[in-house]
């Protein structure tokens, strides 16, 4: 297994904290899309965020990988969007660990922001579906690297 490395460069290790989800199985596309979304945002309003769009409640602006994608209400700006149930849960797993980390460090959890979060295409799964006259055709799945970093507000 190749090791990963953080894309972000933090100056003070003591007020960060991070954390990294490798090989999940959730669409890259996704991933980025609800990444784009979060940055910047407050751990308590990420959160939150993520449960409503578990609970298809409010739907991802997709901004990038837009192609034959409907409208949906109440995102604010931008029509299209989506409700990606299964990698909101992956990179809410992925933010609550990066949180319990930066307990586990003595930050402030009250006052924890986003300052890094990303993700990158992870190795491809290669699988196979059965086809007429004994062909096949190829059934792959994407994995998705997702880093997380914390830091004090």
């Amino acid at each position: 297994m190749a090791k990963i490395n953080y894309a972000f460069t933090d100056d003070d290790k003591s007020k960060t904290a991070k954390a990294l989800g490798r090989s999940l199985k959730i669409s890259p596309k996704h991933a980025v899309e609800i990444c784009n979304r979060i940055r910047g945002m407050k751990v308590e309003k990420a959160e939150a965020y993520l449960e409503d769009v578990i609970e298809m409640k409010t739907a991802v602006p997709f901004k990038r990988h837009n192609k034959k994608v409907g409208h949906r209400r109440g995102i604010g700006g931008w029509p299209t969007g989506r409700y990606p149930v299964k990698a909101a849960k992956q990179i809410l797993d992925i933010l609550k660990n990066a949180e319990a980390n930066a307990e586990y460090k003595g930050l402030d959890t009250e006052n924890l922001k986003i300052m890094h979060i990303s993700s990158h295409r992870g190795y491809v799964i290669r699988g196979w579906t059965p086809r007429a006259f004994g062909r096949a055709s190829p059934f792959n799945t994407p994995t998705t690297h997702v880093q997380v970093v914390l830091g004090e507000a």
